[in-house]
């Protein structure tokens, strides 16, 4: 996702999304630790959406939109 996609979500929208990666994310790990996991490169990319989703949320909690 690029951060323009992500700004266009709403508040709660982009709550739901971070919830959503962030359990992405834990099977990723656990699939990459069992060895079932084809590509390893998929968990950095989902790291580094997670932290761009959640660098907007906090910019919005800066600006006092929640």
């Amino acid at each position: 996702m690029t951060p323009e996609e992500i700004r266009t979500l709403g508040t709660e929208e982009l709550g739901e999304r971070i919830l959503e990666m962030e359990d992405e994310l834990f099977r990723l790990r656990i699939q990459n630790e069992m060895g079932q996991l084809d590509n390893p490169i998929l968990v950095r990319d989902m790291k580094r959406n997670l932290a761009r989703c959640k660098t907007i949320r906090h910019e919005r909690e800066l600006k006092g939109e929640r």
